[in-house]
């Protein structure tokens, strides 16, 4: 399925937002402001995200916009994917999630396994860094670059989150409903052919 409409909004969105950001002209900014609200209209319109919340989303954005980053940890177990359960949609995801300002990748990433299944690890890997809008994960009004980090597990014991309501290892062949908005079947797939051969050069959308 094509989401041209959400590629085109998204980029008058940016626009906007930096239009809005350094014009320094009363006019200039009016009509920054009507492209910025007509860009949430088109988002509206195509996607299950209302006015309200597409406001609330982008109102705080201020500077010049660029592609939020999500990192997302590879942690294998006798041949198994560590794999957490997220409480938004009762379906299964790698941990992790937006990173934070202030937190290189791998700190994110350590923090977010820990934090959403119990465990402590160890970055070893850089895998793989992917733009989500050349997968096949559903509409969202962000564009996100995706970040896939191998960790080791170093200590903890198997502990569900604030974000998480079950935490537990899968094979390959086995896995359960996937959370495709943050990630996808072929994803892990991938992540295994990472597990089963160590010397797979890193992908780069």
């Amino acid at each position: 399925m094509s989401y041209q409409w959400l590629e085109w909004a998204r980029r008058v969105q940016a626009l906007a937002q930096a239009g809005l950001e350094f014009t320094k002209d009363e006019y200039d900014r009016e009509r920054y402001e009507e492209l910025w609200e007509l860009s949430m209209e088109i988002m509206s319109s195509y996607s299950e995200y209302d006015m309200k919340q597409l406001t609330n989303l982008f109102q705080d954005e201020h500077g010049y916009p660029t592609p939020k980053m999500d990192v997302r940890g590879a942690v294998f177990k006798d041949g198994r994917i560590l794999m957490v359960q997220e409480r938004m949609d009762n379906k299964w995801s790698l941990p992790g999630g937006f990173c934070e300002v202030g937190l290189s990748p791998c700190e994110n990433i350590v923090k977010e396994i820990y934090e959403e299944s119990g465990y402590h690890t160890i970055p070893c890997k850089f895998l793989a860094l992917m733009d989500m809008m050349k997968h096949p994960h559903p509409p969202q009004p962000y564009h996100y670059y995706k970040v896939f980090i191998q960790c080791e597990i170093v200590g903890g014991e198997r502990s569900s989150g604030i974000e998480t309501n079950d935490v537990a290892f899968f094979h390959e062949n086995a896995l359960p409903e996937i959370s495709i908005k943050r990630n996808t079947k072929e994803q892990i797939k991938m992540l295994f052919e990472f597990y089963i051969n160590p010397s797979k050069q890193a992908i780069v959308d």
